[in-house]
């Protein structure tokens, strides 16, 4: 007997769907790029930074997330990975106990907690990292552990230079997950240790470049937190992994011996020991779904002001209309108002899609989506058909705004955000800032 699709599968065929369209589309507006950069000349540098730029933070990444979720297994493995799907560091600590008795032993050996990556933290460790200036709580970028990106991350920072530091990320298990043998720890990390800045092997981004033994950093890693709390004890899993030497998602060799030391801090004293655990990296709105939003409004406002042009313009449009008396002008006035009028209810709508996908709406996300695809294909037909012609002067600039709309709204993190179960808020007093006492 038949049986209907549940909308959770049907969900899932969409977001597949609107990944790979965003894909293909990527790929026709890195060639209308390069057209227009080549159209343009050397000379304009600009346009070809742009094309740089959307081939290393656009285009490359989600041809490998779309190449590496058919060829990269979906099991644990011992290595975190990118948000493009690569495998990233090794995943080289685990833990034992609470979140709020990680945050102790953290604070207490000297370690600071990472601020996340936002429009403000990114700008100010660019201009940190250019200027060699100090900012200890530098953001690192997201790594994937159980489909979801770190919950939190702490460092070190070197000579206080931001381009070299100390850090680690941290992930909660999944209730009753056990790593392989059997061993059941609460929290698993990746440390490496940053030695300078430099561009991606595999996306041509502008990345830090990691020390290739990790071991030295996994060892500091433990070193520094037995010595902060004697309360801390500490067994090694011998050869939990084969020792390898292989890249990871920035291009940077790594290598280590397999050990996998478990530190365990359930005895660690904390202020409030029955504190609840809070933290969840599904429930912090990413930045794909930011710039998804913020793109749904250029695109509300473009709109608008079509509107105001065609209600400010009917009566010019009805002068110059090609009928011959009142009654063609009058309709063509009534055509053009009601035209107007659609674009202004088209353009509120968008107002408010995109207050909800920003409010962590999966409709309004999928919505946005469904739009932007009609958009595209629309366009891709009229192009192939030779109807018009993209140039920088006419149409791309709307064309890469739905193909980006598309890009940030179907990506991993904006996806888990709009379908996470959300967690209670952490409350004032209970945030890693004050769990040193």
């Amino acid at each position: 007997m038949y049986k209907a699709p549940s909308k959770e599968a049907t969900d899932t065929w969409l977001d597949h769907g609107f990944f790979v369209l965003a894909g293909a589309a990527a790929v026709w507006l890195a060639f209308l790029l390069a057209g227009e950069s080549l159209q343009l000349g050397w000379g304009q540098l600009w346009s070809w930074l742009v094309f740089w730029a959307f081939l290393a933070y656009l285009l490359l990444p989600r041809l490998h997330r779309i190449l590496t979720t058919i060829y990269v297994p979906g099991y644990f493995i011992g290595r975190a990975r990118t948000s493009d799907g690569l495998l990233g560091d090794p995943v080289n600590v685990a833990l034992l106990g609470t979140e709020r008795q990680i945050h102790a032993i953290m604070n207490r050996a000297g370690w600071t907690i990472a601020d996340d990556v936002t429009f403000a933290s990114s700008r100010r460790i660019v201009t940190s990292t250019l200027l060699r200036q100090s900012y200890e709580q530098a953001p690192v970028s997201p790594l994937y552990l159980f489909d979801r990106q770190q919950d939190f991350a702490y460092q070190q920072e070197v000579d206080n230079n931001p381009g070299k530091r100390h850090h680690v990320r941290f992930w909660r298990c999944p209730e009753g997950w056990m790593l392989p043998g059997g061993h059941k720890v609460d929290w698993l990390a990746a440390g490496t240790y940053d030695r300078s800045v430099g561009f991606s092997l595999f996306t041509l981004q502008i990345t830090h470049k990691i020390e290739q033994n990790t071991d030295v950093e996994r060892n500091h890693i433990v070193r520094t937190v037995s010595e902060g709390e004697p309360a801390v004890t500490v067994r090694v899993i011998k050869d939990f992994s084969t020792g390898y030497h292989s890249r990871n998602g920035g291009g940077d060799s790594i290598s280590t011996d397999g050990d996998l030391p478990v530190v365990d801090a359930r005895s660690v004293p904390v202020s409030v020991p029955n504190a609840p655990q809070q933290t969840d990296s599904r429930d912090r709105r990413p930045a794909p779904t930011i710039v998804g939003a913020a793109l749904v409004v250029v695109r509300a406002l473009a709109a608008l002001a079509l509107a105001v042009t065609l209600f400010s313009s009917s009566s010019e449009l009805a002068d110059v209309t090609l009928g011959d008396g009142p009654a063609d002008a009058q309709t063509t006035t009534a055509a053009v108002t009601f035209v107007g009028i659609a674009v202004l209810v088209f353009g509120l709508g968008e107002v408010f899609l995109a207050w909800r996908i920003f409010l962590g709406s999966n409709g309004a996300r999928v919505i946005a989506m469904g739009l932007s695809s009609v958009s595209i294909v629309v366009q891709a037909i009229d192009a192939s058909t030779g109807t018009t012609s993209i140039t920088l002067e006419a149409g791309l600039v709307g064309l890469a705004t739905d193909i980006l709309v598309l890009l940030a709204l179907s990506s991993q993190r904006s996806r888990v955000y709009a379908k996470r179960q959300r967690v209670p808020a952490v409350p004032p007093n209970l945030t890693p800032k004050r769990l040193a006492s």
